[in-house]
């Protein structure tokens, strides 16, 4: 690739984050949105987390995991659980990790 084509390629790539992200800043009042748009708006961050978590809980080098005995599923289960128990995040992250660790080294998973 030239140079003048890789300094075209991170100009256009600039521009267009420019854009995108100065759509909903630049305006000084608020866009008019449908209802059901920015009710659907609210759950994008929770959907693109569960994106990037779900492949690393169900997957082991690009295969399915074959096994339930994975400490992985273990500690978020655990950590599930004790969300729904209590609603608290620090202690989420404390009883999936420390699930997690006994399955793996005291159980050997």
């Amino acid at each position: 690739m030239a140079t003048w084509e890789v300094l075209l390629t991170i100009a256009g790539l600039a521009l267009i984050t420019l854009l995108t992200r100065g759509f909903f800043i630049l305006p000084e009042r608020e866009l008019p949105m449908p209802d059901w748009l920015r009710e659907g708006l609210r759950y994008a961050p929770v959907g693109a987390l569960v994106a990037v978590i779900a492949p690393e809980l169900v997957m082991s080098q690009g295969q399915l995991i074959s096994t339930w005995r994975d400490p992985r599923l273990a500690g978020a289960l655990a950590a599930t659980l004790y969300y729904l128990w209590r609603r608290d995040m620090l202690g989420t992250i404390v009883a999936g990790t420390a699930t997690m660790l006994i399955c793996r080294l005291g159980l050997g998973w």
